[in-house]
């Protein structure tokens, strides 16, 4: 694709998610139009640019390209990401492996991504940094104590810098995965387990140190980096590794502490300016032992999953914010429901607590940008997680390279429902239409286009969100996991391709379709649906006014075949006006609403 279809493809995207709706908005765009001015510091509890204004961080991680963790893949068996290489080499060589990770590197994340999340709202990116882009394994070092460093990691560290600095945007360095791995969730670091972790070995840690020295003698001039994320998620029971292998419980942290403070120490040795950013034992959350802060130029960052968003969910951090006097930042988030992503980020900002989502793209749903899938890639996937017979080595390489290509962001499927829960509805309960709905004779609306806004105002579902953190129990939101992010829950036609439908309705459930229709008058209502029972039954609202009431469905016998039937003489004036299907008894699959006049 040529830039110039790009660029226009990005403002229609653009177009249709980053208005201005409130003061409060239109506040955030302006503070954002202004924050680059100079290093990032800190100022008691706020992180500060160099005029001295709060900066609240909106941004997001870039998981998946330098490492790639087995889930974003949907690999799920061996899912370090160098097994992944291994058996992929096993499956089709080691030179078609190594092409297929140089176009993956080189597509996933280039300037137009970048241009897009700052079109999008966002000012900022976190870096997840692999060690081995950087510098050779302490056991592949031909010199044993001397480091050897490698050109690759940062020169895409500085290709996406420079693409920062072209849009005013920070970008936080995150070593994602350190010499050897800092913690028992494998795949997180791409640890291999029968080799000494960081924790185990101290050569580990030097190279983890030196790494850090060259990335802040190459940096410490650059005002677009915002800080240095020295470690991510460190998961290690120092204690008690039997019984608490990822620290959660761990109450001294002696080794993570002293490995962060010389860290420091060696940072500050060629660079006095750029925020240090640290994380807690335990997926980042157990500070115990860590404080008191031993820089004066620090952040506290932690990581929030499948939890409740209410004041108690960040207390412990807000604690240790107001105790050590120093800003918070929420490094790590997401993978979850637009439910959830707007009540989060609601909670965060009202505490003045800046964060980075997880992650711009994989194959999946609920990001900005969804990887799409091939047939022989998903043969390799299911010989992968499940075993069998082994893929055709032509078809593993066809598969791979597909799926490197489908990565590039015009190739990706943009879900315009999750940008606009993160940049638009925290601060809004307007609802706007999914897409433009211009109501003449015989048009259709498909059931799972109805309108962007929140829960309650342009939908309402009764299950929404994962709480499994606070609950424990596993809730699904979107129970097909396709399509939209909200808690709707949508299916694929397996009859017709590309077609969605609603499905699992429940009681006082309810989708809302804002339209703009043509000529006044009575329209019929087609509506398809498929139900293989007699419960289920419909009203439908027009602005409100109940035109239509405990419609039955009809019983096709069938949840999966759908046919349509027909409500009567429901008045609508031309211009715009507000469509809801209300679902009074559950139980049926609903695909589309056609205008008959």
């Amino acid at each position: 694709m040529s830039q110039k279809p790009i660029k226009k493809y990005l403002l229609a995207i653009c177009s249709n998610t980053i208005k201005p709706i409130s003061l409060i908005f239109l506040f955030g765009i302006i503070s954002f139009n202004s924050f680059a001015q100079g290093f990032l510091k800190t100022e008691g509890k706020k992180i500060v640019n160099e005029k001295g204004e709060n900066v609240l961080l909106r941004g997001f991680g870039l998981g998946g390209w330098m490492l790639q963790e087995g889930y974003m893949l949907k690999i799920n068996k061996e899912a370090q990401q160098y097994r992944i290489r291994e058996r992929i080499e096993e499956l089709m060589g080691a030179r078609q492996t190594q092409e297929f990770y140089d176009a993956w590197l080189n597509n996933h994340t280039r300037k137009i991504d970048i241009d897009s999340l700052k079109a999008w709202g966002f000012n900022s990116i976190r870096l997840p940094m692999h060690y081995n882009l950087y510098t050779l394994p302490v056991d592949k070092e031909p010199v044993a104590g001397k480091n050897t460093w490698l050109e690759k990691g940062f020169a895409l560290t500085d290709s996406l810098l420079s693409w920062c600095k072209a849009n005013n945007m920070y970008l936080i360095l995150d070593l994602h995965a350190a010499p050897g791995g800092q913690g028992n969730d494998l795949n997180i670091a791409d640890r291999d387990p029968s080799k000494p972790s960081l924790w185990d070995s101290e050569a580990n840690q030097q190279k983890t140190i030196a790494l850090w020295i060259k990335l802040a003698e190459r940096y410490k001039n650059e005002p677009n980096i915002g800080a240095y994320d020295i470690l991510n998620e460190p998961n290690w029971g120092f204690q008690n590794l039997q019984e608490d292998k990822n620290g959660t419980k761990e109450k001294l942290n002696a080794p993570l502490k002293k490995l962060m403070v010389d860290i420091t120490a060696a940072i500050r040795r060629v660079d006095q300016k750029h925020i240090i950013i640290i994380e807690g034992n335990g997926w980042g959350n157990n500070y115990n032992g860590i404080f008191p802060v031993w820089d004066k130029n620090m952040v506290l960052s932690y990581h929030k999953y499948w939890n409740y968003n209410d004041q108690s969910s960040i207390a412990h951090i807000i604690k240790a914010r107001e105790e050590q006097n120093v800003p918070v930042w929420l490094g790590e988030t997401g993978e979850n429901s637009n439910v959830w992503f707007t009540d989060a980020i609601s909670l965060l900002e009202k505490n003045n607590i800046g964060w980075s989502w997880w992650p711009l793209k994989k194959i999946g749903f609920n990001n900005p940008m969804e990887i799409k899938s091939n047939l022989n890639y998903n043969s390799v996937v299911k010989y992968m997680n499940e075993g069998g017979n082994k893929p055709k080595e032509s078809n593993v390489y066809s598969g791979l390279m597909e799926l490197a290509t489908y990565v590039k962001l015009e190739n990706t499927i943009i879900h315009r429902d999750v940008i606009d829960v993160m940049i638009r509805q925290p601060f809004s309960n307007e609802t706007k239409p999914f897409k433009s709905n211009i109501v003449k004779n015989n048009t259709i609306i498909n059931a799972v286009d109805y309108d962007l806004g929140k829960n309650g105002y342009a939908y309402f579902d009764v299950d929404t969100a994962d709480y499994h953190v606070s609950t424990g129990k596993r809730s699904a939101g979107n129970r097909g996991r396709i399509y939209r992010n909200d808690g709707v829950d949508i299916l694929k036609d397996s009859l017709q391709y590309e077609k969605y439908y609603v499905s699992s309705t429940e009681k006082g459930e309810w989708l809302q379709y804002t339209v703009s229709v043509e000529k006044k008058g009575n329209y019929t209502l087609k509506l398809n649906t498929a139900s293989n029972q007699s419960d289920g039954k419909i009203s439908v609202s027009v602005d409100g006014q109940i035109v239509a009431k405990n419609i039955s469905v009809p019983n096709n016998g069938n949840a999966k075949v759908f046919v349509p039937f027909e409500i009567k003489n429901v008045p609508l004036k031309a211009g715009k006006q507000v469509i809801r299907i209300i679902t009074d008894a559950g139980g049926y699959n609903f695909n589309y609403i056609q205008f008959l006049k």
